[in-house]
C-alpha cells in the first residue's frame, strides 16, 4: 500500500467553516476541548497538537489561536507524532497513520496483538511498534507493511520506544523495568540497561552524543551511555513518579515532567537542575521544544497549551482547584450583554457587539457555575474557592457588588437556577440530592428539599413557574433499570407531584410553561408536559448530548451533542431543521431575547455568537 492514496475503506476528515457564525467571544488561547495527549512544532513553526477524544489541531504560537482543526479517531486511545508533524499514528489493536496536513488517513496497520505505544524514526520513513504482548515490530512507512520483528526474551508489555537519530539503534522499555537496544537493520539485540527499579513510561535520545535519557516512575530520570550500557548520572530531584521527557535541538538541555505536577529543565553538560515550574494546574502529558529551543511547549489535564520560555524562572502558576465546573453561558434580559463561565474563570461579560463589559464580581475570584436572574437584576455564583464557609454568592448583575453570601449549603455547588418572577434562587450538587432554595431578597434560605431525586446526583435544575420546580438526576451507581429520574416539585405545597423514570443532565423549560425537554443517557432528547403523562421521545444520532435550549418565541430547540454536532429542531413538529459541525464542544446553549441569534458556551472556554437564520439556510443534514 503507497502512502500517496488513503486506503479506500476510510474517508479523508474534512471539516466545513462555520457560516452561521458572527463572532467569538472571550476566545480561550491555546485552549482544547480534552486533555492533551501529544504536541508537536512542525518546521514552517506551528504547533500542533492532539487531544482526547481524537482532535488534531494547528496553532499559530505567535497569536496563539488557532489555525486549522481535524477530528480524526474517537477510540485511539495512545497518539505519536512524527518528528517533523508530517504524520501522527494512532494506536489501540491497530495503527492508523494521519497525515498531518490533511487530516486525512494515509495506512492502516494491523498487527497481531494491542499496541501500547509507537515511535517514528527521525527520517519518518519507519515506524516501531511496541505491544503488551512484548512484542516489537519495525513498519516500513514507503508500503506500509511489516519489515521486521524483534524477538524480546521476555513477554512483559512494552512502555516506551525511541529511535536513535541516525536510525540505527532502537531503545525499548518493558515492564520488567529494562531497557534493551536492538540493531535495526539485523533485529540482534545490542545491550541492556539495567537500574530502574519501576515502571520506564518515557525514553529520548541525545541528538549527538551517545546517550539514552528514560523517565522512571521511582522518581528519577537516568543518563545512560549506550556503548557501555551503563549509567551515568541519575537526575533524581523528583519527589513523585516521572512520565515525560523532552530533549532541547541542540541537546544542552532536558525537560521533564513529574506526577507531582513539576516541570524542570536539567543542563546536559554539568547535569545541574536550572530552574523548576513547579505545581501545575493540572498533570502534564507531554512536552515538546521548539525548534529554536528558546520556548518549551507542555499540556495535560487542564486542557490548555502552556508555552514556557526556558530563559526565564517562572512562578508557580497558583491556579486553583478545577472540579466540578460547569461552563455556563447567558444573556441579560435586554439581550446586550452575555456572560460566561467556564472551566473555574472568573464571570466574564461582553456586550452583544464583543467588546468587554460589566464590572468583576466583588471578592468572587473563580467561579464553578453561575446564573443570571430573569429581571437582569442578580447574578448568583458558585465558588471555586473552599474555606469561606459558604459555597454560593450573590451579585448585582450590573455594579458586581457582592449583596449577600448564602450561608448553610456544604456541597460544592453545581446547578442553579432563578424562578420565573427572580424572587427564589435554586441551588443543588452533584455530591447530594438535597435542593436549597433562597430568598433572593436577603440571601436567606427559604426551603430545604432534603432528598429531591432519591438516591442521585442532581445533574439539572429548572423552575418550571414560581412555585413549580424541576430537579433532574441521575444515578450514577445504577446498574439495572432506572439510571435516575426527573421530579416536578410544588414548592407550595413542599411535596412532589410528578416523577418520570430516566435521568437527565440537562433541562429546558418551554416559554408556554406547559412542556420541558430533558437530556437523557440514551442518545434521545426526552419533551414531556407538566400537565399529564405525555412523553416523547427525540432520538439524536450522538452518543452524548451536552446541552439544549428553547428559542423565547417558542420556535425552536437546539441540541448541542460531545460529537461537535449543534442541532436545531422545530419545538412543535420536532423535525430536524439544520445542524452544524463547530471546531468545538458545546456544553452550554442559550438564544438571545429576540430567537434570533443563538449564543454557545464551549469546552474551548470561548462562546460562538450564531445566526439562526444562516443555520436554517445553510443547513447541513449528514
Amino acid at each position: 500500500m503507497s502512502l500517496s492514496t488513503p486506503p479506500a475503506a476510510k474517508a479523508t476528515n474534512l471539516v466545513p467553516a462555520i457560516p452561521a457564525l458572527l463572532r467569538t467571544l472571550g476566545d480561550n488561547p491555546f485552549h482544547s476541548d480534552g486533555d492533551l495527549l501529544g504536541l508537536g512544532f512542525a518546521p514552517d513553526g506551528t504547533l500542533w497538537s492532539i487531544e482526547e477524544p481524537g482532535t488534531l489541531r494547528q496553532w499559530d504560537v505567535h497569536s496563539a489561536r488557532q489555525l486549522n482543526w481535524y477530528p480524526l479517531d474517537d477510540l485511539a486511545l495512545q497518539w505519536s507524532f512524527s518528528p517533523g508533524c508530517r504524520w501522527v499514528a494512532s494506536s489501540a489493536d491497530d495503527i492508523t497513520l494521519w497525515e498531518v496536513s490533511t487530516g486525512s488517513i494515509q495506512a492502516v496497520l494491523t498487527p497481531l496483538s494491542w499496541v501500547n505505544v509507537v515511535a517514528f524514526d527521525r527520517s519518518e520513513r519507519h515506524l516501531a511498534s511496541g505491544h503488551d504482548d512484548g512484542q516489537i515490530r519495525l513498519w516500513d512507512l514507503t508500503t506500509a507493511e511489516l519489515k521486521l520483528e524483534f524477538t524480546n526474551p521476555t513477554p512483559r508489555p512494552i512502555s516506551a520506544l525511541a529511535f536513535s537519530p541516525d536510525g540505527r539503534l532502537l531503545a525499548a522499555a518493558s515492564e520488567d523495568k529494562l531497557i534493551r537496544l536492538w540493531d535495526v537493520a539485523s533485529g540482534e539485540l545490542r545491550g541492556v540497561l539495567t537500574g530502574h527499579t519501576d515502571r520506564i513510561p518515557a525514553l529520548v535520545w541525545h541528538p549527538t552524543l551517545p546517550r539514552l535519557i528514560s523517565a522512571g516512575w521511582d522518581t528519577t530520570a537516568r543518563v545512560w551511555d549506550v556503548q557501555t550500557c551503563e549509567p551515568i548520572i541519575l537526575l533524581n530531584s523528583h519527589s513523585a513518579q516521572v512520565h515525560v521527557l523532552a530533549m532541547h535541538p541542540n541537546g544542552d538541555l532536558l525537560a521533564t515532567a513529574d506526577s507531582g505536577r513539576a516541570i524542570r529543565i536539567w543542563d546536559l553538560q554539568t547535569f545541574r537542575e536550572l530552574r523548576v515550574w513547579p505545581e501545575q494546574s493540572a498533570e502534564i502529558n507531554c512536552l515538546h521544544f521548539a525548534p529554536d529551543g528558546q520556548r518549551l511547549a507542555c499540556g495535560g489535564t487542564d486542557r490548555q497549551i502552556h508555552i514556557r520560555d526556558i530563559r526565564e524562572q517562572l512562578p508557580p502558576s497558583g491556579e486553583p482547584e478545577k472540579l466540578a465546573v460547569r461552563t455556563v453561558v447567558a444573556v441579560s434580559p435586554d439581550g446586550q450583554r452575555i456572560f460566561n463561565v467556564s472551566e473555574g474563570s472568573s464571570l466574564r461579560s461582553w456586550d452583544v457587539d464583543g467588546t468587554a463589559a460589566g464590572q468583576p464580581l466583588q471578592g468572587a475570584g473563580a467561579l464553578r457555575t453561575m446564573a443570571s436572574s430573569p429581571d437582569g437584576k442578580w447574578i448568583a455564583a458558585s465558588l471555586l474557592a473552599r474555606g469561606t464557609g459558604a459555597t454560593l454568592g450573590l451579585w448585582d448583575a450590573t455594579s458586581g457588588e457582592r449583596r449577600a453570601l448564602l450561608e448553610g449549603q456544604r456541597d460544592l455547588v453545581t446547578a442553579l437556577a432563578f424562578s420565573p418572577d427572580s424572587r427564589l434562587l435554586a441551588s443543588a450538587s452533584y455530591q447530594s440530592s438535597d435542593v436549597w432554595l433562597w430568598e433572593t431578597q436577603t440571601g436567606e434560605p427559604n426551603l430545604l428539599i432534603p432528598n429531591a431525586v432519591e438516591g442521585c446526583s442532581i445533574e439539572a435544575l429548572a423552575f418550571a413557574g414560581p412555585d413549580r420546580l424541576l430537579v433532574g438526576g441521575i444515578d450514577w451507581l445504577a446498574t439495572g433499570g432506572s439510571d435516575g429520574a426527573t421530579v416536578l416539585w410544588d414548592l407550595t405545597a413542599r411535596k412532589p407531584i410528578r416523577t418520570l423514570p430516566g435521568g437527565t443532565t440537562a433541562i429546558a423549560i418551554h416559554p408556554d410553561r406547559k412542556h420541558f425537554a430533558s437530556l437523557t443517557l440514551q442518545q434521545t432528547v426526552r419533551v414531556a408536559t407538566l400537565t399529564d403523562e405525555e412523553v416523547l421521545e427525540i432520538e439524536v444520532p450522538s452518543e452524548i448530548l451536552t446541552a439544549l435550549a428553547y428559542s423565547p418565541d417558542g420556535r425552536w430547540l437546539a441540541v448541542a451533542s460531545e460529537d461537535h454536532l449543534l442541532r436545531l429542531y422545530d419545538a412543535e413538529t420536532h423535525k430536524l431543521l439544520a445542524q452544524t459541525i463547530l471546531d468545538t464542544q458545546v456544553l452550554s446553549l442559550t438564544f438571545a431575547p429576540d430567537s434570533a441569534t443563538l449564543f454557545t458556551g464551549n469546552a474551548n472556554t470561548s462562546c460562538y455568537h450564531l445566526s439562526v437564520d444562516r443555520l436554517l439556510h445553510d443547513r447541513v443534514l449528514l
